[in-house]
């Protein structure tokens, strides 16, 4: 492929709302160098980090102008020097991108690409990477959950929550999930959730408590905390843990209810975890896949043109239903 090919993709220029997202179609084909893969995007997922980095509210902001994107899923073009685990023709999904994946093409470091079966479709593949790598990450290497304990998934039906409940149930945890309407509480349902709650209704939290007969829950995955973070340390059993995986803003907590239980709040970023981490989580999903257990929810589906109305609705949105992602 020559190196001055263009290629269609979404670029920022200015930080500010989903109008900012522009597709250009004289956009430089990236290539590959030493470890790196260069894919041909079929689908990327949506996340809703990423509209907190256009917005330019995010504690790290990109140099400008670039194109968004982490969760592709396509077809490898071409390999750069010292590439082995996947070659050109392999179906592939990624956890993070060098270049962006709201494109025709982008580069990936090898690390960050794994193979897709061909069991998954390249929506689904769009929607394993940044959700289910960082279910793992909250439920394994920050809370150190084990089987048997109760936890609670706040936003059950989005994407990382979806994940959370098929990686929860899978490692013999009592699922508990909210959502915010009728269509993502049976998501969250018929996902792995053994309970859910409508987080709309009045008294929603009473009802959590009684399903663990007051004792209160183990392990909360927080999506939304500076809406529900001080509910979530009421809501804790002694030495329950909430994992920060979302929050739009800041919160006022009552440092009692932390210490009453001597529970612990702790943050959750992908972009930490270490190689061999990602090996470990890599492997389990894998696992997922050929068991059947891991099965991607795709909700909705945008071009790439309409990158900016998949930006608003997936902040906008009464509720979420799957993974949003864009069609290449």
């Amino acid at each position: 492929m020559s190196c001055s090919r263009l290629m269609r993709a979404v670029r920022v220029s200015e930080f500010g709302a989903p109008s900012v997202l522009r597709l250009c179609a004289d956009v430089a084909t990236p290539q590959p160098g030493r470890r790196q893969v260069l894919i041909r995007v079929h689908a990327c997922g949506v996340n809703p980090l990423e509209t907190y980095i256009r917005a330019g509210t995010y504690i790290q902001q990109p140099p400008l102008p670039y194109t968004p994107g982490s969760d592709v899923a396509g077809v490898v073009e071409m390999v750069g020097e010292g590439v082995t685990a996947v070659k050109a023709g392999d179906r592939v999904f990624t956890t993070a991108t060098e270049t962006g994946g709201y494109a025709e093409y982008t580069v990936a470091a090898d690390h960050c690409v794994h193979k897709l079966p061909d069991t998954l479709q390249f929506t689904q593949g769009a929607a394993i990477g940044i959700p289910y790598f960082t279910a793992y990450r909250a439920l394994v290497h920050k809370a150190h959950t084990k089987a048997g304990e109760t936890i609670l998934i706040h936003g059950a039906s989005g994407g990382v929550g979806v994940a959370a409940c098929q990686l929860g149930r899978a490692m013999g945890l009592r699922v508990l999930g909210t959502a915010g309407t009728p269509e993502g509480l049976k998501l969250a349902l018929s996902n792995g959730a053994h309970l859910a709650f409508n987080h709309r209704e009045e008294g929603y939290t009473d009802k959590i408590m009684e399903a663990t007969e007051g004792r209160g829950i183990d392990v909360i995955l927080e999506m939304l905390a500076n809406v529900n973070l001080s509910k979530d340390l009421q809501m804790l059993a002694v030495g329950g843990r909430v994992t920060l995986i979302g929050s739009r803003g800041s919160v006022e907590i009552n440092p009692r209810d932390n210490m009453a239980k001597e529970s612990s709040i702790m943050g959750v970023v992908f972009s930490f975890t270490t190689p061999e981490e990602n090996k470990e989580c890599a492997a389990l999903l894998y696992a997922g896949m050929e068991a059947g257990w891991l099965r991607p929810v795709v909700g909705s589906q945008y071009p790439l043109a309409k990158a900016d109305q998949a930006h608003h609705d997936i902040i906008e949105c009464p509720g979420a239903a799957g993974k949003t992602v864009l069609i290449v």
